[in-house]
């Protein structure tokens, strides 16, 4: 959980994740299940060209049935641009239609629209033929404006996720040490506790690890072997918890653990601030990771398996 956390805190996966995840609940959820696209009120022009098909060929009946030459020549009209092709398309395969009513429609439409002044319009009232074209051009707006947007959104969204990443990428001089740099300078630097001085038994092996502020993903861990080379366990430390947001990290607590290879367990204590050891919410919660310990300055920590001791200063 800690790992994914710290990928987590980094911009670029936050950002790949959130796409993803937004895309997940965008599409299939909202776009798929709870909001599907509906289309109704299609104009004639709008449709599949089999059902331009049918659609001509029932204007065709009906003016052969009903013989009204307004009616045949709005129905056509409703067609758009594809009218034409389709009536084309019939004459080439006529039946189940009579080929004299298809030329008797072809007559009517190539001749032009009837006179103004048979066709009754109310006063206020538009015409059909005005609000099917007004619903085409609204659809065929429609399909050029949509994609357009999307295009720009999505544009936007990367302009967006681009300006945070450098924003929070502070620049660092050159030469400047990284955090990790510093670390291992002062672990090469730092002196040996000396045993023998204290009068104690010098250990099988001494680790030193060093974390400076800024070292977010800091981790150690070290391999404990036999004199004779025989690998015994392994040890290390970590970061445990943190306080607060953002970058760098406020450290709070960290983890001190030893593996016995012999007694096939790990032990761990956690280390904790004054702050963190005190508060009682922090405390429980740590604790579920090893056994609490209030850190402070010359104090120790002791992690005991079957065969291995750690003494953790």
């Amino acid at each position: 959980m800690d790992q994914i956390r710290e990928y987590l805190n980094k911009p670029l996966v936050a950002g790949i994740v959130g796409f993803i995840i937004g895309l997940i609940i965008g599409l299939p959820i909202l776009g798929w299940w709870l909001f599907p696209v509906r289309y109704y009120d299609a104009a004639p022009a709008n449709l599949r060209a089999d059902l331009q098909e049918d659609y001509l060929r029932m204007a065709i009946d009906e003016y052969a049935l009903r013989g009204d030459p307004i009616a045949a020549q709005q129905r056509w009209t409703e067609l758009g641009e594809v009218a034409p092709e389709v009536l084309a398309e019939i004459e080439a395969n006529p039946a189940p239609q009579a080929p004299e009513a298809i030329s008797a429609f072809r007559s009517l439409v190539t001749a032009g629209a009837p006179p103004a002044a048979q066709t009754p319009v109310t006063e206020g009232t538009p015409a059909a033929t005005e609000a099917t074209t007004a619903v085409g051009g609204v659809a065929r707006l429609a399909r050029t404006v949509l994609p357009i947007m999307c295009i720009l959104t999505l544009l936007l969204a990367g302009a967006l996720v681009v300006a945070f990443l450098l924003r929070s990428r502070s620049p660092r001089p050159a030469g400047a040490p990284t955090p990790a740099m510093q670390a291992q300078a002062a672990r090469q630097d730092a002196e040996w506790t000396n045993y023998e001085a204290l009068g104690e038994e010098p250990p099988m092996a001494q680790f030193m690890a060093s974390y400076k502020l800024g070292d977010d993903l800091f981790d150690d861990s070290f391999s404990i072997d036999s004199p004779g080379g025989e690998f015994l366990g392994e040890c290390g430390v970590g970061i445990s918890d943190t306080i607060g947001v953002g970058d760098p990290k406020k450290v709070t607590a960290f983890e001190v653990w030893l593996f016995d290879k012999n007694d096939i367990q790990t032990v761990t204590k956690v280390l904790m601030s004054e702050h963190a050891f005190n508060d009682d919410a922090t405390r429980q919660r740590l604790a579920a990771k090893g056994e609490p310990v209030l850190a402070t300055p010359g104090s120790q920590a002791v992690l005991e398996t079957a065969t291995l001791q750690l003494v953790a200063r």
